[in-house]
C-alpha cells in the first residue's frame, strides 16, 4: 500500500480495494480519513477513493449518522443526506482525523442538528406543487365508507331493485293488504290458512302438523294440497284472518322479488351482463302466463329454483360462458345452494318435484361427463377437491331427506283416499294445445283484450294461456344467432326449450305416448301433478337465458362503439338502446289482476268452539271459512283442496236439508258440536227457506249471533 496516500488522505488508493478495511463500530470514510465513534477502530487497509462506488459512500454515510458523527465527504450534497463536503474532497479537520469528541460535537452544534462542516437541507422548491398526503380516515370515516360501498354494491342494488319492481308490478296488492287478495279469495284464502296453520302448530304442537283443523275428522288433511311449509316462520307472526291476509300479500310480493333476483343471479353466474341478467330476471318473474297463476302462491313461489342453481354453479366454479374454473370453487356456496333447494321443495311438490328430478338428472349427467373426461376421452386432471365432494354429498342427502319426509304424508293420503289419485284422463283435461303458448291470460294489460277470442277456443283457459312474452320469444330467437354463449350452449338451451314445451303440452303431443305418459307412469310422485302446463316455468327460464346472452352481446357491441367516440362514453341514444329490451319485457308483464275483498270473519267464529260445520259448504265457500278459523284454530268440517274427500262430499249431501233429524244424527256421529249458518250467503240455497224454522223437535238449540245462526247439537 502507498503510505503517502494514506497519510495525506488523497484519493490515490487502488479502487479495486474499496471496502477492504475492517471496522468495529460506526465509521465514515471520506478520501483517506477514517472517523471513529465510541470504541470504533480503524485497521490498516486500503482507503476508499473519492471515486469509489456510490453504494460504499452511502453505506458509510449511514454508519456515520447512526454513530452520532456526521462527516463530510465528496458528493454528499448530491445525496441530500444532510452532509456537506469541501471542494477538494477532504473531510473534518486539517489533519484528516476525527475523534470521539468531534463525533459528539458541541452542544450548540447538536442543538442545531449539524456537525462541523454541515449545513441544513434546503426545502424542495416544488414541494408546494406536489400531491397532498392522503388523510388517515377515522373509525367513523371508515365505517361510513364501508356502508357506502355496501349501498352501491351490485347485489344491494339488485335486491332493492327487485323489491321495488315487485311492489310496482303487483300493485295494488299492498294498497289494502289487510282486506284484499290477488285474483280471487278462494285459493289464496286456502294458502293464507296454510301459512297460518303451519306457524301456529309448530309453536304449539308440532306433532300434529299434518293433522290440520280443517276437514274434520280426517287425518293427514294438511297434505291434501301443496303446503307452503317453507313459509311457516312467517306464519308464526300474528293471529287471525287479517294477519293471515296481510302475511299472504307480503309473501306474494316477496315471491316475485325472489324470482327476479334468483333468475338474475343465475344469468350473472353463467356469464351474462347486468342488463342481460335483468332481462332474464324480469322475464322469469313477470311472464304473462304467470298472471293467470296469481291465485296460486305455490306456483308464484319459484325463485328458489334459479337461486339454488346459481349458488351451486358458483360453489363449483362453473360458468356457461367461461367454463370450469377450479380457483373459484367454494363449498360454502354449495351448502347454501342445497339448503335453498330443500327450502324450495318444502313449498310444494307441484313445482318442487320437477325441480328435484332436474337436480338428480343434472348430478348424474355431470358425474358421468366428469368421469369420461378425466379417465377415458380426455384424460386430463380436473381438480375437484374433497371438501367440495363432501359438500355435495351432505347437501344432496339433506335435500333427499327433506323430500322423503315431505312425501310420506302424501303417500298416506293416496292410500286413504284413492279418489285423490290422478289419471291420464285428468291430465288430458288440463293439457294445453300449441296455440296456448301464444295466448295471454285475461289479466295481461297488453294482450288480455286482444287474445280474448283465442282464449275462448281453449278448453280450460286458466291453465292453458301460457304465453311467456313475445318480447322474450324475439330476444331468445335473436340469441340463437347473436350471443355471448357458445354455439353448442345455445343449441343446448334451444333443446331444453323444445323439450319443456313438449312436456308442458302433456297428452296433446301425440297423446303423450313417448313424452309425458312415461313420466306419469314410472316416475314416483309424477302422477300427482295435475297440470302439465306449469312446466312452462322451465321454458321461461331457458328462454330468459337465451335472451340474456343476446342482450349481453348487444351491450358489448354498444361499448365497442362508444370506445370510438370522443369522449369514449355512450350517448343517450345508445344508453336507451341497451335498456330498451328490459323496458319492453317489463311492459309486457303489466297486469290487470283483480283484488277482491275477502268476506269478513263472522264474530261468532272468534268464540264458538269446535268441532263445527259452517253452511253453506262447497269448494269456494269453504276456503274463506278456513281462514276464518285462524283466530282459535278450532276443528271445522269444512275444507277446500285439490280434491274433495268422500266424507266431506257426504256431509255436503246430507246437510242439504239441515236442520232435520237425519242430518242432525249424522253430524252427531261425526262428533260435530255446532253448526253455523251465515245469513248473507244463503241466497239461492236450500237453507234460505229453513233457517228460521223451529228446531226443538230435533233436540238442538238455535241462537242468533250477529249475522249468523248457531245451532247447538
Amino acid at each position: 500500500m502507498d503510505k503517502a496516500a494514506t497519510d495525506k488522505g488523497t484519493g490515490g488508493a487502488d479502487p479495486s480495494a474499496a471496502g477492504g478495511g475492517k471496522a468495529t463500530g460506526a465509521t465514515s470514510t471520506a478520501g483517506g480519513s477514517t472517523s471513529t465513534a465510541g470504541d470504533s477502530t480503524a485497521k490498516d487497509g486500503p482507503t476508499v477513493a473519492p471515486t469509489s462506488a456510490a453504494g460504499t459512500a452511502a453505506e458509510d454515510s449511514k454508519a456515520s449518522t447512526a454513530a452520532g458523527n456526521t462527516t463530510a465527504g465528496k458528493d454528499s450534497t448530491a445525496t441530500g443526506d444532510g452532509t456537506a463536503g469541501v471542494k477538494d474532497g477532504t473531510a473534518g479537520p486539517k489533519d484528516g482525523k476525527g475523534s470521539a469528541d468531534d463525533a459528539k460535537g458541541s452542544k450548540e452544534d447538536a442543538k442545531d442538528g449539524k456537525a462541523a462542516g454541515e449545513k441544513k437541507p434546503e426545502p424542495e422548491r416544488w414541494e408546494a406543487f406536489g400531491p397532498a398526503p392522503a388523510p388517515v380516515p377515522t373509525r367513523v370515516g371508515r365505517a361510513v365508507r364501508a356502508v357506502g360501498r355496501l349501498l352501491v354494491h351490485e347485489w344491494t342494488l339488485a335486491v332493492v331493485g327487485a323489491l321495488a319492481l315487485a311492489v310496482a308490478m303487483t300493485w295494488p296488492t299492498l294498497r289494502y293488504p289487510l282486506h284484499t287478495l290477488p285474483q280471487d279469495y278462494w285459493d289464496p284464502s286456502l294458502q293464507a290458512w296454510q301459512m297460518a296453520w303451519s306457524g301456529h302448530i309448530l309453536l304449539t304442537n308440532p306433532g300434529q302438523l299434518w293433522h290440520a283443523n280443517a276437514f274434520f275428522p280426517e287425518s293427514w288433511s294438511f297434505a291434501f294440497s301443496d303446503t307452503l311449509l317453507g313459509y311457516a316462520p312467517a306464519g308464526m307472526i300474528g293471529t287471525g284472518p287479517e294477519a293471515a291476509i296481510l302475511r299472504y300479500n307480503i309473501v306474494f310480493v316477496l315471491a316475485h322479488a325472489l324470482a327476479t333476483l334468483g333468475a338474475y343471479a343465475l344469468a350473472r353466474q353463467l356469464g351474462a351482463g347486468r342488463i342481460g341478467g335483468a332481462v332474464a330476471g324480469v322475464g322469469f318473474a313477470y311472464a304473462p302466463w304467470l298472471l293467470a297463476q296469481a291465485g296460486h302462491l305455490h306456483v308464484i313461489s319459484n325463485g328458489g329454483i334459479p337461486l339454488a342453481l346459481a349458488m351451486l354453479a358458483r360453489g363449483h366454479g362453473w360458468s356457461l360462458r367461461y367454463g370450469y374454473r377450479p380457483r373459484r370453487r367454494h363449498e360454502a356456496w354449495v351448502y347454501a345452494g342445497w339448503l335453498v333447494a330443500a327450502w324450495q321443495l318444502s313449498l310444494g311438490f307441484g313445482i318442487g318435484l320437477p325441480f328435484a328430478y332436474f337436480l338428480g338428472g343434472t348430478v348424474l349427467v355431470t358425474a358421468v361427463v366428469w368421469f369420461l373426461r378425466r379417465y377415458l376421452i380426455r384424460p386430463v386432471k380436473r381438480p375437484f377437491g374433497t371438501r367440495l365432494l363432501v359438500a355435495d354429498v351432505v347437501g344432496g342427502l339433506l335435500f333427499a331427506a327433506v323430500g322423503v319426509l315431505l312425501a310420506i304424508p302424501y303417500f298416506m293420503v293416496a292410500e286413504l283416499h284413492p279418489n285423490a289419485e290422478r289419471t291420464l284422463g285428468d291430465i288430458d283435461i288440463y293439457s294445453p294445445p300449441l296455440s296456448g303458448f301464444f295466448t295471454a291470460p285475461g289479466e295481461s294489460r297488453i294482450w288480455g283484450a286482444l287474445h280474448e277470442g283465442a282464449r275462448a277456443a281453449l278448453p280450460w283457459p286458466p291453465e292453458m294461456t301460457l304465453l311467456p312474452g313475445f318480447v322474450l320469444y324475439a330476444l331468445a330467437a335473436g340469441g340463437l344467432f347473436f350471443s355471448v354463449w357458445r354455439l353448442r350452449h345455445r343449441l343446448y338451451l334451444l333443446a331444453g326449450v323444445l323439450v319443456t314445451v313438449i312436456l308442458a303440452m302433456g297428452t296433446r303431443f301425440f297423446d303423450g305416448t313417448y313424452t309425458y305418459a312415461p313420466l306419469f307412469e314410472h316416475l314416483p310422485g309424477w302422477n300427482g301433478l295435475r297440470t302439465p302446463g306449469r312446466l312452462m316455468l322451465w321454458t321461461t327460464l331457458l328462454l330468459g337465458l337465451l335472451a340474456a346472452g343476446a342482450v349481453t352481446a348487444f351491450c358489448q357491441r354498444v361499448r365497442e362503439l362508444a370506445a370510438q367516440r370522443i369522449p369514449s362514453w355512450p350517448g343517450p341514444w345508445l344508453r336507451l338502446a341497451t335498456l330498451l329490451p328490459l323496458l319492453l319485457v317489463i311492459v309486457e308483464g303489466l297486469n290487470t289482476t283483480p283484488h277482491p275483498v275477502v268476506p269478513p270473519q263472522p264474530a261468532v267464529l272468534r268464540t264458538v268452539d269446535g268441532p263445527l260445520l259452517v253452511l253453506p259448504s262447497s269448494q269456494n265457500h269453504d276456503q274463506p271459512v278456513m281462514i276464518w278459523t285462524t283466530t282459535k284454530f278450532q276443528d271445522v268440517v269444512n275444507g277446500g283442496s285439490g280434491f274433495t274427500p268422500a266424507q266431506l262430499a257426504d256431509v255436503r249431501r246430507v246437510t242439504l236439508n239441515f236442520p232435520d233429524q237425519v242430518s242432525v244424527d249424522y253430524l252427531r256421529t261425526l262428533g260435530v258440536n255446532n253448526v253455523v249458518l251465515v245469513r248473507d250467503q244463503l241466497a239461492g240455497t236450500p237453507w234460505e227457506a229453513t233457517v228460521d224454522m223451529p228446531v226443538e223437535q230435533f233436540g238442538i238449540t238455535r241462537e242468533e249471533i250477529g249475522d249468523t245462526v248457531v245451532y247447538r247439537l
